[in-house]
């Protein structure tokens, strides 16, 4: 078994719910060190961790790290390369010794191209923004897309009942649970956005972004109406390429 701990770093807002997780696998590697908090990097930094991870490039869960990196002597890994500090990017499949398991990434593209989850045999998931631990994902269009997160679901609910523990939010019993209720809402969303370009009397391809997002997401707040538009973005684009 390996020894999990999360530590919330201090970044409370709409996408950010409390703030941002960061966890510590067998006191050894943290992953998603969050913003450049002060006293949260000298909390993480007295550790002395080996190897630092990240879950994908937004600085909610990066900002931090290179300084934590340069502070503490550790490897600083994702998938993306810009997000890399003394080590290699991370591969898909790839399995990381701690403790006496091995953690393996996996590749989970859709929230973000680069986002990862790692897992912890037998234990639990961590999923970044993959996953929330309420709430849904945004899909950051034109980085992220959703054809690669519907995928990206199919991949963790393979994983059964291990706990989820997201980037943001309070862990998850069930992996597979979560990706059941994330996946009907993903398709809800995409019938409502075909709904409203019958209404329009418009194509996915030639729609606009702002009227498509009035009728989907009427109800959405002006503080994540940016999320709401990317997200309509990604299911027009995922729509016009199907076709």
């Amino acid at each position: 078994m390996v020894e999990i701990e999360r530590i919330l770093a201090p970044n409370p807002g709409p996408m950010t719910l409390e703030g941002t997780n960061t966890y510590v696998l067998g006191g050894q590697i943290v992953v998603d060190p969050g913003p450049a908090d002060a006293g949260h990097l000298e909390r993480l930094a007295a550790l002395q961790p080996r190897l630092i991870l990240v879950t994908h490039r937004h600085p909610d869960h990066t900002e931090g790290a290179a300084e934590l990196a340069r502070s503490t002597g550790a490897v600083l890994r994702g998938l993306d390369p810009d997000e890399c500090l003394g080590g290699e990017p991370l591969v898909d499949g790839e399995w990381i010794p701690v403790d006496d398991v091995e953690l393996q990434i996996l590749a989970t593209p859709g929230h973000t191209a680069d986002s990862i989850c790692v897992v912890v045999p037998g234990q639990a998931v961590l999923t970044g923004d993959t996953i929330l631990g309420r709430g849904t994902t945004v899909i950051m269009h034109p980085d992220g897309a959703v054809g690669a997160y519907l995928a990206s679901l199919d991949r963790l609910e393979a994983l059964g009942d291990l706990e989820a523990l997201p980037g943001h939010g309070e862990p998850l019993p069930s992996v597979a649970a979560i990706v059941r209720g994330y996946r009907a809402h993903r398709l809800d969303r995409l019938d409502q956005v075909r709904a409203v370009l019958e209404a329009m009397r418009t194509t996915a391809a030639d729609a606009s972004v702002a009227a498509v997002t009035d009728a989907v997401y009427a109800e959405v707040d002006a503080s994540v109406r940016q999320a709401a538009e990317a997200s309509t973005a990604a299911q027009l684009a995922y729509l016009a390429q199907a076709g």
